[in-house]
């Protein structure tokens, strides 16, 4: 039976899927803020043989343009919220065996800067950062980047495609192998006739390069990617490494995971070049009484409030006001939240749910495992035999949901041979797939040496972006 990877599912904010929850007792949430939180955090996941922490990040407000975002605010919904990737930095040198992953939108920042920061932070880490690729959905994040409306859905994905050649280029096109000489006796550090602009001209970018930044141990990080429109999983099935999904069942995992190999073959690519996790929650017990008891306790702090306004859907994009609760889902205009649409019809099949059912549903987005830790071994079984590699786990309260984890759960899987018993070698990327670098058929190899070659002619001058 083949081991399961698991990663730890977080944000760097008070609210980030549980909402409520920061009011518990045992939670640490409200303290987010404090690096002594996070380095715990980490240590702990480590001692978990957690392959990742992956970080969410949102750039904007959940909610309509001008809508009210009290609360947002009261609930504490991913305001305030902090830069994952410079928190991944200390965590970085505060480990030694954990994946870093955050969430970066093509909305947020440019190619360039991006490349060279994660370039840097991959050194930093020596080869263990991966990148979960997002294109927003919020229509504050995109006046908060000088846009008057959130560009529409499929044309984002056209959009990330032209980003993510530009990353491709620096990172795997600009800098030959063997460039990097470090030679003292000579005084040559790096051979210039290996190293080289890219000269990319595009419709929304123009980057002459060269890449600042030496190669990183695994020059592309490791790629994560979390849409399941079917533009979003036409992407993933291009470019992904790891996709984060959230069927409700295994039967619907297994259509969306056989869907998304087909696609990624007739890209060019093996089926087997993704591995998807599913995202849960756990509440753990010494028996199944104890384990709904617990639930019960945790759900007394759930806010339904700061469930509804993180769907981004009961609310009018386009007036600000809340639907009346008989509307049809169908019938709710969003530029952004589709995959929860679709998740809420997967739930709901023979009919159209409503803008009603979300306060009932949508504390249950992600499946949720409640029992002993043998009962909740079988349910990880049955969903990895219909296809998931792994588990985004999504915490109660940091950092006790996942010290239970270790505690109680680890032990169950270890002797079934679902989870790991100590950390492999090399980059994150090798723990995963046997290698540092992205295989030749990825769509980011046929940058590889293309710089080399004699260009027809110089680029055009650069000018403003579009």
């Amino acid at each position: 039976m083949a081991e399961l990877h698991f990663n730890a599912f977080v944000m760097n904010t008070v609210s980030h899927i549980q909402h409520g929850l920061w009011r518990h007792p045992e939670a640490k949430q409200a303290d987010f803020d404090d690096i002594d939180t996070w380095i715990e955090l980490a240590r702990t996941l480590e001692e978990g043989l957690f392959d990742a922490i992956f970080f969410a990040d949102v750039v904007g407000l959940y909610g309509p343009l001008g809508g009210s975002y009290e609360v947002n605010a009261r609930e504490g919904l991913q305001i305030p919220n902090h830069d994952p990737s410079a928190l991944i930095s200390a965590l970085a040198v505060s480990t030694e065996h954990l994946g870093l992953a955050f969430t970066s939108s093509v909305l947020q920042a440019h190619p360039f800067e991006f490349a060279r920061r994660v370039s840097t932070l991959d050194h930093v880490a020596r080869g263990r950062v991966a990148w979960n690729i997002v294109t927003s959905t919020q229509e504050n994040a995109a006046r908060n980047f000088g846009h008057e409306r959130l560009t529409e859905h499929d044309e984002r994905y056209a959009w990330a495609e032209e980003y993510l050649e530009v990353v491709y280029k620096l990172w795997e096109g600009s800098w030959e192998d063997g460039a990097l000489l470090k030679d003292r006796a000579r005084g040559v550090f790096s051979d210039a006739s290996r190293i080289h602009k890219i000269n990319h001209v595009g419709p929304r970018y123009r980057v002459e390069g060269p890449h600042l930044p030496a190669p990183s141990p695994q020059r592309t990080p490791f790629l994560f990617q979390a849409g399941s429109s079917p533009a979003g999983r036409a992407f993933a099935a291009r470019h992904a490494e790891a996709q984060f999904i959230t069927p409700p069942s295994p039967e619907a995992a297994a259509g969306l995971i056989r869907e998304t190999r087909d696609l990624a073959r007739a890209a060019g690519r093996r089926g087997e070049d993704i591995k998807f996790f599913q995202g849960f929650s756990f509440v753990i017990g010494s028996t199944d009484e104890e384990a709904r008891r617990k639930e019960e306790d945790l759900e007394r702090f759930i806010s339904v409030d700061g469930f509804l306004a993180h769907t981004n859907l009961g609310v009018s994009q386009d007036t600000g006001e809340p639907y009346p609760p008989e509307t049809p889902l169908a019938e709710v205009r969003t530029n952004g939240g589709r995959s929860q649409i679709e998740w809420l019809r997967q739930r709901n099949p023979g009919r159209e749910p409503t803008v009603g059912d979300l306060g009932a549903l949508v504390a249950r987005r992600h499946p949720r495992l409640v029992g002993t830790p043998e009962r909740i071994a079988d349910e990880l079984q049955r969903w990895q035999e219909a296809g998931i590699d792994g588990v985004n786990l999504i915490n109660w309260t940091l950092t006790p949901s996942y010290r239970e984890f270790n505690e109680y759960l680890l032990p169950v899987l270890q002797k079934r041979g679902l989870a790991k018993r100590e950390y492999g070698k090399g980059t994150l990327r090798a723990r995963f797939f046997g290698h540092d670098r992205l295989p030749d058929r990825h769509p980011a190899a046929r940058w590889r040496g293309a710089f080399s070659r004699p260009a027809a002619a110089p680029a055009p001058a650069l000018a403003e972006t579009v």
